[in-house]
């Protein structure tokens, strides 16, 4: 695993989370709902490879929390974020779905809340990594 690698994952979930902005702003609100999932799911594997040295094969946003929250040992934090957020994390998982198999239309409202659901745990992410570099820095 190189730096390089992982800040190509990162770059890319952050593309996509802006293409999920742009379409949310076209009307586009299915391929917004989808991006959100998307770009959250790269962003949890890009984390995943820069903390454990492997990309978790998994599509679940849930699951991919878990492995995360394993892999940076804050285990307790994650299972706190996902508890409160639950409802919006099974919603991006059904986007996911839904993208491929069903024929179900979002709304300007819920595609928004989606993408801007996706900004905010990007964030709680990274402000993870930033919690873990500070207490190993402080070692």
């Amino acid at each position: 695993m190189s730096a390089r690698e992982v800040g190509l994952l990162r770059d890319r979930a952050l593309r996509i989370l802006g293409s999920a902005k742009s379409s949310l702003v076209a009307g586009d609100y299915d391929i917004a709902a989808f991006l959100a999932d998307q770009a959250i799911q790269l962003y949890l594997k890009s984390a995943t490879f820069q903390l454990a040295g492997e990309i978790p094969r998994v599509h679940s946003v849930r699951q991919l929390f878990q492995i995360f929250g394993a892999a940076i040992q804050r285990q307790d934090e994650i299972e706190e974020f996902t508890r409160k957020n639950r409802s919006l994390i099974i919603r991006l998982e059904d986007a996911y779905i839904n993208s491929r198999y069903v024929p179900r239309e979002y709304d300007r409202d819920e595609a928004s809340e989606l993408v801007t659901f996706t900004k905010r745990a990007v964030n709680f992410v990274k402000n993870l990594e930033h919690k873990a570099s500070a207490k190993k820095t402080r070692r």
